[in-house]
């Protein structure tokens, strides 16, 4: 289609109606045509959830039975508790796990941006309706951790299947809704161009979930045909880095140590004895395709905007200039960003396994006095908030560090690019080098004071081998003299140093507000930081449920109860009964009564029970009599002369 614009900088013809402006009966069928929004979906897909739990949950066993469940032998014991997902200690299916999460990344970034509005409330109660808007996505989202989790492979492998592939198909058939409406000459439909920019993250998960179910119902079937139903799971200590961790405890360090390649030594060293667990896999996937999504749709509504600020100038002209430098610097800090963003991401696991390893060993110096000891109700509470504070935390860092760099390149632009470019690199040195000459020699006479005072106004060393001399003045005189003079200038050069401790401290807490790991404040301060607070109480309580030697410990003591209680369970009929819960309560009432009937005098010896006392009393009196006539009967008998000799 031609343009009617003469260039891309020409002149607008006179009635020339704004591509930019979308007309009104054309929005309108594109909102018909993909009518399908998500919180729609959403709450198509909370009954089929519930109808997998609750199948879920009838497979689920319970331990604790309550008798009228009785009645109904085939219930008995029905209806567990299901568990989605373990983010306490559990290291099955992590990546599967991580890959569900990233399926549920569109909605938490809908949830992030206030798009899911289940109810309309006044203002002052939105915070609830976003609780509950959390709980729909929730529960929406259930299944695909749920029929990971399960201990009956086939049915959740199955549910699962059928529940992502429903999701698949209609993610499908809403991006070719989506690409079909696609206009470049409004803002909507130049939107709908690049959906498929930011929504193949979440096919890549759900397609990756689909082939997980579809294996894990491959494989069940395949074991039930070899008659192999009962699936061995791992044993998670003792076949696992736990274990290994704990043997090399136990073990004579080695004299020399290998040398570790460069890779190793500067960016990442793998442990064969640490696992991060699901919790922080799941986190770093989340975060990354939420950074993904966020830029995405960050340079699509930029690139849209400059287009229509350049229509909207009719021509090149200074602004036009200017728009480029903008666009330009917007570009490269977006990308100087996203990096920044993402190393502090993986930067942010390596300090979970360094400071879970000091906690393991013992060491507690990198932490506040006053943390520790840990608080248990606030360490599970942080625990619990953790996996969504580190992505909130990721994303509004990356917000607030794009800007700051916006704002630095732009400065960096018009102090240096544009200075070179018009006048030349040499004029903008000579002009640099004047506005910074001050600045040198205040950096020279702060030299000079360090070097006078190890020059003079020290003392010798003790010895030839000390680094530095001592701690101890010489000429005393001099040195007041000196300390005298300077005093009047350190002052002004202390305003000087506070402008640049205050740029330099904005600076820094602008590049570690994702860094939930590190506190921005200063020591003392640490209370104030509720970032930090929860990634302290995270990883205390990861410490306490997941230390290696205490696992360890523990499961020993299982096995060793175990294999007791199996010996001991051995020599026991009444153990060994099988069959219906009915058919083991006759069994043992039979029992009861051929035992009692044989030896009347142990009724006497049977709890009493307050009710039924007439029968009671009969039956102390009956057997009473029995052992009367059993021991008369005895006394009558005649004493066998052979046991007299």
């Amino acid at each position: 289609m031609d343009d009617p614009r003469e260039g891309y900088y020409g002149g607008i013809e006179p009635g020339y109606r704004s591509p930019y402006t979308p007309p009104e009966d054309q929005l309108t069928l594109m909102v018909k045509r993909c009518d399908l929004n998500n919180e729609l979906f959403l709450h198509a897909c909370l009954l089929p959830s519930l109808c997998i739990i609750m199948v879920l949950s009838f497979f689920e066993r319970r331990q604790k039975i309550f008798s009228f469940e009785d009645r109904f032998p085939c219930l008995r014991g029905r209806f567990g508790v299901v568990v989605p997902l373990d983010f306490t200690g559990s290291l099955r299916n992590r990546w599967s796990y991580a890959f569900a999460v990233g399926a549920a990344a569109p909605q938490m970034i809908d949830l992030f941006s206030g798009s899911i509005i289940p109810i309309k409330v006044p203002r002052w109660l939105i915070t609830l309706v976003y609780l509950v808007a959390a709980f729909e996505v929730a529960l929406a989202n259930l299944p695909f951790f749920a029929c990971l989790s399960t201990t009956h492979r086939a049915v959740g492998g199955a549910l699962g299947l059928l529940y992502t592939l429903a999701w698949l198909i209609v993610a499908v058939w809403k991006g070719r809704c989506i690409h079909a409406s696609c206009d470049e000459s409004n803002f909507i439909g130049n939107v709908m161009c690049y959906q498929w920019l930011m929504s193949w993250p979440y096919f890549l998960c759900l397609g990756f979930l689909l082939v997980r179910f579809g294996f894990m119902l491959a494989k069940d079937v395949h074991n039930r045909l070899k008659k192999n139903a009962t699936q061995v799971e791992e044993d998670e200590v003792v076949q696992s880095h736990q274990y290994r961790y704990v043997q090399t405890l136990l073990r004579r360090p080695p004299v020399r140590s290998l040398e570790k390649s460069w890779f190793q030594r500067r960016v990442y060293d793998w442990d064969p004895c640490f696992k991060f667990p699901n919790r922080m896999i799941a986190t770093t996937i989340i975060s990354l395709i939420g950074l993904y999504l966020l830029i995405s749709s960050e340079q699509v509504l930029i690139s849209w905007f400059s287009n229509w600020i350049y229509a909207q100038l009719q021509g090149p002209s200074v602004w036009t200039e200017h728009l480029d430098y903008a666009t330009y610097t917007w570009y490269v800090t977006t990308a100087l960003a996203a990096l920044s963003s993402a190393a502090h991401v993986g930067h942010v696991l390596v300090c979970y396994r360094k400071h879970i390893k000091r906690l393991w060993a013992g060491k507690k110096s990198f932490l506040p006095e006053k943390y520790h000891t840990a608080n248990s109700a606030l360490s599970v509470a942080a625990f619990l908030r953790y996996p969504g504070w580190q992505i909130a935390f990721t994303l509004w860092g990356y917000m607030m560090m794009h800007l700051a760099l916006f704002v630095f390149g732009m400065v960096f632009v018009y102090l240096v690019v544009i200075p070179i470019w018009k006048q030349g690199f040499f004029t903008w040195l000579i002009d640099v080098t004047i506005f910074l000459a001050n600045f040198f020699i205040v950096l020279a006479l702060l030299k000079l004071q360090v070097l006078l005072v190890r020059t003079f106004f020290l003392q010798d060393k003790l010895s030839p081998r000390d680094r530095q001399k001592p701690l101890a003045l010489n000429n005393r005189k001099a040195f007041h003299n000196f300390n005298y003079y300077f005093f009047f200038y350190n002052v002004i050069l202390g305003l000087g140093s506070c402008l640049l401790r205050l740029v330099s401290s904005v600076f820094v807490s602008l590049l570690l507000v994702s860094r939930i790991n590190r506190t921005i404040m200063p020591k003392g301060f640490e209370l104030l930081d509720k970032g930090y607070r929860t990634w302290i109480g995270m990883i205390m309580a990861d410490h306490y449920h997941n230390n290696p030697v205490m696992v360890c410990f523990c499961h020993l003591l299982l096995r060793r109860t175990v294999e007791r209680q199996t010996a001991v369970s051995a020599y026991s009929r009444l153990n060994n009964a099988s069959g219906s819960p009915l058919e083991v309560r006759v069994r043992a009432r039979w029992l009861l009564l051929y035992t009692l009937l044989r030896n009347p005098q142990l009724i006497l010896l049977r709890k009493r029970e307050k009710r039924n006392n007439n029968q009671e009393q009969l039956a102390v009196v009956w057997a009473t009599m029995q052992t009367q006539q059993a021991d008369a009967a005895a006394a009558v008998q005649p004493t066998d002369p052979s046991l007299l000799v």
